[in-house]
């Protein structure tokens, strides 16, 4: 038949060719047919009244015309999978253009070789005709590569919006594994005794446990656009109650990958559930200024800096340059960004922003013209320990990375920050905020726009707290938890590499941009959703905050004001710039293995200015680690 989807075809050229011919054969038998029979019912069925010369003359002009139609739009050159609605809208089409160049043949004929109706008529059963074995081929080939009801895992769908139908529709043609949809579930009522390609949609989340036992499903594959926590808690109680797996396909983000299809399932993750709905930045609106650029991205093996990598893709940049220190973790991103790895090319940058000369050659010779800065060492704990770490790299490191980038003459710096540097207390917050303030410093001197993006964890990168408490659950440890009420700002993967891109094009060079991110979530309810999630419960110990801790983290510090002059979630905010001749100067006189020791050892002071504005050239009298922080706004 017409149309026949490489998928399907067979290997040979010959024999698709015959094939395609066959379909214009009986393409034209079908509007043959269909003349025939709409002139039979003009005469109320007594063809002796029917000119058949005349009828000739017309099927003959019908089959030129339906012939040129056909292969002027590739319907028999296999454009669209045969009995597909883009296969019968292209046979609608063909068979129409071909009635209506006979309608308009027979009306200016002085001697009509038919009725004028019978073109019209005719049209309509041409396109049925032609339709029945297409459908019947399609019907045939679903049939076929349907996953066998005996062998197959059979799935409940949770979920009959746009995703739902996709994935039944994916499930039933074999393209989504060895999994069967035997019912689909949906919390709208308008939904209820409706069917998706025949799998019948009978009850909501609720009724889990009843359809579960009733069709003896074994997966549930929750397909829903935006679920709720409660919502969610209530499936997956039922789910874990019922013995079934939960499974959801690839978020949007996922799919930039080579290999990623839109139907492969995967686990469940907690990030999904947080309860908060995901912030749209539209980020698609505003990332042009990335088209046709050199883009630079430290930190590029790490959680966001990857993912920066992958979504920067979608923009057109001329080149994605891929810098990091840790060989393996450039190796994993590139393999996720293009199904391949290869260490030897060029965007791949093995180098490490403490080495200085190192940097500078590097911007020097690639010439970036925007430079994502996500390289840094993040785990407070261990810099409250090791803060001369700190200093190296989140310190001296962005100094570093932002001397070589004025000298390359980067247009657009991007420094990401952390909710730790608003008012902070503990190491990593201070050298992000002494971070946040050189970038702003820098802004002054550059030509660029130089600025700093300000977001809360990221779930799902590494080291965050439910990887800890995946592993605790997964070896049967107890769940360990600093506070009862100790509480985070979360936000998602793909929501913080988001702001970032945004960043650039909505925020003043000097400023901070912070995400709304909703309520903070309670880390107590985190680790008892995550128990929900895996289906084991343990208990939870509460060891007590760590230095440098705080019970609930801030977005904005003392005098920083929450101003949202763009998006109605983003804030921009003023930082105060910090001279790099100050942090050397310091640095000189206290020797650098002691200069983050002393800084992160004192709390800086700040003194009120005028309407409570925070002053940053106030001495500082509690010795070099005050002068070099200067103040907290």
């Amino acid at each position: 038949m017409a149309a026949i989807s490489t998928h399907h075809e067979p290997r040979s050229p010959g024999r698709r060719w015959l094939l395609r011919g066959a379909a214009a054969v009986f393409d034209a038998g079908a509007i043959a047919t269909a003349l025939t029979l709409a002139a039979w019912l003009r005469f109320d069925f007594d063809l002796t009244h029917v000119d058949l010369d005349g009828l000739l003359w017309t099927v003959t002009a019908a089959i030129s015309v339906l012939w040129s139609a056909g292969i002027a739009t590739c319907l028999y050159f296999g454009r669209h999978p045969v009995g597909s609605l883009d296969d019968a809208l292209a046979v609608a089409r063909v068979n129409g253009v071909a009635g209506l160049a006979l309608f308009v043949l027979v009306c200016l004929s002085a001697t009509p070789p038919v009725p004028r109706s019978v073109p019209l008529t005719a049209t309509p059963f041409a396109v049925a005709i032609a339709l029945v074995p297409r459908l019947a081929i399609r019907s045939r080939r679903a049939r076929q590569g349907r996953p066998d009801r005996v062998s197959a895992r059979r799935a409940i769908v949770y979920g009959a919006g746009p995703r739902g139908q996709e994935l039944v529709r994916a499930m039933l043609s074999g393209s989504a594994g060895d999994v069967l949809p035997i019912a689909v579930l949906d919390d709208d009522p308008a939904r209820r005794n409706s069917r998706i390609a025949g799998v019948a949609v009978r009850g909501t989340g609720r009724d889990l446990a009843a359809v579960a036992e009733a069709t003896g499903a074994q997966v549930l594959v929750v397909a829903l656009t935006d679920p709720g926590p409660d919502q969610m808690s209530v499936v997956l109680t039922a789910a874990r109650t019922a013995g079934i797996e939960v499974k959801t396909p690839p978020l949007p983000h996922e799919l930039l990958r080579p290999w990623a299809c839109p139907r492969d399932l995967r686990d469940l993750d907690v990030a999904e559930l947080l309860g908060r709905r995901q912030v749209d930045t539209d980020v698609e609106a505003i990332a042009g200024y990335l088209a046709g650029k050199r883009v630079l991205v430290t930190g590029a093996g790490g959680s966001i800096g990857s993912e920066l990598c992958r979504q920067l893709h979608r923009f057109d940049p001329a080149q994605v340059l891929m810098l990091d220190r840790d060989e393996s973790a450039l190796h994993a991103v590139q393999l996720s960004m293009h199904a391949r790895a290869r260490l030897d090319a060029p965007e791949v940058i093995l180098a490490d922003i403490r080495d200085a000369g190192t940097v500078r050659a590097v911007l020097l010779d690639r010439r970036p013209d925007v430079v994502f800065h996500a390289a840094a060492l993040k785990h407070l704990p261990v810099l409250e320990r090791h803060p001369a770490e700190a200093w190296k790299t989140n310190v001296l490191g962005t100094l570093t990375l932002l001397g070589a980038a004025r000298l390359a003459g980067v247009e657009v710096f991007v420094n990401i920050s952390t909710d730790k540097a608003a008012n902070p207390v503990s190491v990593l917050g201070r050298s992000k905020r002494i971070g946040e303030r050189l970038v702003a410093d820098a802004a002054r001197r550059a030509a660029g726009t130089y600025l700093s993006v300000r977001f809360g964890n990221v779930l799902g990168s590494r080291g965050s707290v439910l990887t800890t408490f995946a592993g605790q659950l997964a070896t049967g440890r107890p769940v360990t938890v600093t506070h009862p009420e100790a509480t985070r700002f979360f936000m998602t993967v793909p929501e913080a590499v988001q702001l970032v891109i945004q960043a650039a094009a909505i925020g003043s060079s000097g400023e901070a941009l912070v995400l709304d991110m909703g309520e903070p979530a309670r880390i107590t309810d985190l680790a008892q959703l995550l128990m929900t999630i895996c289906g084991k419960r343990s208990p939870i110990i509460f060891t007590g905050l760590s230095k440098g801790e705080k019970v609930h983290e801030e977005l904005f510090g003392d005098g920083e004001v929450d101003h949202r002059p763009v998006h109605p979630a983003i804030s921009h905010i003023a930082v105060p710039p910090l001279a790099p001749e100050t942090l050397r100067a310091r640095a000189a006189v206290l020797g650098h293995a002691r200069a983050m020791a002393v800084l992160v050892a004192e709390r800086a002071v700040t003194a009120p200015g005028e309407n409570g504005a925070v002053r940053t050239d106030v001495p500082a009298p509690l010795g070099a680690g005050a002068a070099l922080e200067g103040g907290r706004g």
